[in-house]
This record gives C-alpha cells, structure tokens and sequence, in this order.
C-alpha cells in the first residue's frame, strides 16, 4: 500500500498545531473554571487468563494509576495510566510519582479546557528524550482533562470532537498460547463470548507463530487475523517470514522489528508482502510524520495511552487519514476509564477493523457503577457526559486498599 499526498504536506505544515475540540467556542462560554486537585490511585486489577505481559517479579495483574481531576467547582474528570513494564519503560511507581511531583504542581490553578497548553506544560516539565517523555503518566492526566470537559460542558466525547457514536465497538479476542495444542480450546473461549476476529501475539519463533497463524486461520477462515510481534524479529527473519504469513492468511503484520529499525521497516513495507504496522515506535503525532515520510509503514496500531491521550492520538489519526494509511485500534490491556476513552476514540473515528482492546478478556474486576458490558464480541459504547462513566469510588478505594495488602 502506497502513501498517497492528500494534504498531507499541508497538514505537515502547521495544519494541526492548533488541533484540539470541535466545540471552541462552547469550551470559551463554559463557566470559568481552574483545577484545584489531582489525585493519583494506584491499583492493580485481577486478571482471569493469562497474558505473557502481566507476568514478572511482581506478580501477576494489571497495574493502573487511577487519576481524578477536581475543578474548583467540584466537577470531576477522571482518567486512568496504565503501566506495562514488558512492553515499555514506564512502571506504576514512576506514573504514579511523576503525576504526583511534577505534572500535578505545574497543572493546579490552570484552565483545564486548554489542552494544548496544559500539554506543553507537562511536556516542559517532563521534557522528551527520543519522543515524548512519560507518555503513559501524561495519558491518565490528558484523559481525565477530557472526562472534567464532557461533564463540565454536559457533552459526550464525539459531540466534543464534532462526530457521531455507534453503538457497539466490534473487538477482536487476543491469543497467546504457550503451545499449539492450547490454540484450540483459546479460540473456542472466544468464539463462546461471540468474537469472531483474533489477534496473536507473535515472537520469537518464526516457525511457532507461522504453524499458529494456519491453525487460527483454518479455525476462523473468516475472522480478520492480526499478528502483533512487539519487536521480536530481526530484520532478516521478517523479510523472510512475511511471505509465509501472508499465505497463512495473516492480515496485517504489526511491529515485526524493534522500534528504532528504520531501514528493515523500510525494506519490509517495499516487499509488500503484507501490510506493516507500526505500534511502539509511535509515541507521539511528531514520530508519525518522520515514519510516514520516510515509507517505513501502511498504518499505525493506535493507543491513546502509548502517545499521552486522546489529544495526541486525535493527531496521529488525522495523519493516517490524511496520508491514506490504516488506522488500527488496539490497547495495553485497558481496564474501565482507560478501556471507555480508547473505545470512544475508535468509535466516533469510524474504525474499520476489529479493535484489539482485550480488557474486557483478560481483567477479571471493574471499579464503574454500570460495568462496560460486552455481547457478541461487541464492546457497548457508554453515551453520557464525558468518558459516559461513573466510576464507584469506594469499588475504587477498596480495590486499592486490598492492591497495597497483596503488593
């Protein structure tokens, strides 16, 4: 798939600098408010499959740094970081302490409908190194700005941004079999909850995953098939494998390489044998635009957490769109806040394949009034003000309780 030229270059040229929500002018005649508290709520929410990710020294969970932003008139956001050591740099204690000691003092007493100031606020105060420094940290803040927005405005995130919401998110069910002979009875698992697309995890075993992606392809011929490696192959073993995964009937190929391999991603999107995906190496809409230019992919996996929020991941999006490339959703595992603000996005931006927010799958507890509920592999979107959520904070406070008991 080659990169077409729709206004990409203009869009490069500025055309985004001042990206933020539909409703500028509602935002200006809103009440005047500032932020007078954030608070950070580190918990770990239990797990009911395994997934190789949640595993390690700690023991086995999924982390999250629950954010509450308080305005000074009471109205609260909330939002939610979600930490993977194994998949990135950031850990619940640094998201935790970075929000508390250095994005919380230069954030109180601001505009909270700003958010490309406060943003660059945070970005100043956490500088970027490569990219974007602490992006996992600064998405619990920017999605509890969004949250605090939708309620103070009494609006949903689309109608923020200007767009409609479908009903249901279709969702793809995530494989990580240690076997082959587990493969089986994990596709069945899904196909009892109604999901119908599945995504594999693979790496390091080139021979493993293209016998596995056969057997998942032969079980659901007609499931959209997505192999995400998270960096696991060195350039020539992909070169080498993408032909074969392409008859085996993988669908799109996601982060084949490391991150900061630019020219075996280039070498793999000019074999053209299946569409290459980026994932981990896109931190922020900056990183985007080298990776486009320079024709390392044919899309982006996007997750608001990776990238600082809804803010950024609203840019990168524009991006794809604009360059004619795929725009694919998927997640780090979301539990309630993080899983409806991901959910939002993909919906109201019109995703066309099958998200791979596996939450729901794998989390085994909520900390919402009204759980987010999943029927036929359908994810139901909420609809009320903001994330359309209400989170129950003593679920929350007793969960965090019992996560401090059990660390």
């Amino acid at each position: 798939m080659k990169t077409t030229r729709r206004g990409f270059l203009k869009a490069l040229s500025g055309g985004l600098a001042g990206f933020t929500l539909a409703r500028d002018a509602l935002a200006g005649a809103a009440p005047s408010l500032t932020i007078a508290g954030i608070e950070v709520i580190p918990v770990w929410y239990p797990t009911v499959m395994r997934f190789k990710f949640f595993e390690g020294p700690t023991g086995y969970g999924r982390a999250s740094a629950v954010v509450k932003i308080t305005a000074d008139d009471g109205t609260v956001g909330w939002g939610e970081s979600i930490p993977s050591p194994r998949w990135s740099y950031e850990t619940l204690e640094s998201v935790t302490t970075t929000i508390e000691r250095y994005l919380r003092p230069v954030l109180l007493g601001q505009n909270p409908f700003d958010l490309n100031a406060l943003h660059a606020a945070m970005n100043r105060e956490i500088a970027n190194s490569f990219s974007t420094g602490a992006p996992i940290a600064k998405a619990g803040v920017d999605t509890a700005l969004h949250d605090l927005i939708g309620k103070a405005l009494n609006c949903t995130l689309p109608e923020l941004w200007g767009r409609t919401l479908p009903d249901t998110l279709t969702l793809s069910w995530t494989l990580n079999p240690r076997t082959l002979d587990e493969i089986e009875a994990l596709i069945g698992k899904g196909r009892e909850a109604g999901y119908e697309h599945f995504n594999v995890k693979l790496g390091p075993d080139p021979a493993f995953d293209l016998e596995m992606c056969r057997i998942v392809k032969r079980l659901a011929p007609t499931g959209f098939l997505w192999g995400d490696a998270n960096g696991a192959y060195d350039a020539t073993t992909a070169l080498a494998l993408a032909p074969k995964l392409a008859d085996a009937g993988l669908d799109v190929f996601e982060q084949p390489l490391p991150a900061n391999r630019i020219t075996g991603y280039q070498a793999l999107r000019r074999q053209g044998a299946v569409p290459i995906i980026l994932d981990e190496g896109v931190v922020s809409p900056d990183d985007l635009v080298e990776f486009i230019k320079l024709e390392c992919c044919d899309g982006v996996a996007m997750k608001p957490a990776r990238c600082a929020g809804l803010l950024p991941a609203r840019r990168e999006i524009a991006l794809l769109e604009d360059a004619g490339l795929l725009f694919l959703g998927s997640g780090l595992t979301e539990p309630d806040i993080a899983l409806a603000a991901s959910a939002l996005l993909y919906g109201a931006h019109g995703l066309r394949y099958p998200a791979a927010l596996n939450g729901p799958q794998f989390l085994g507890e909520s900390v919402l009034a009204r759980p987010l509920r999943v029927e036929q592999g359908k994810l139901r979107l909420p609809t009320g003000p903001g994330l359309g959520i209400d989170v129950d904070e003593d679920k929350l406070r007793d969960l965090a309780e019992r996560s401090t008991h059990s660390a």
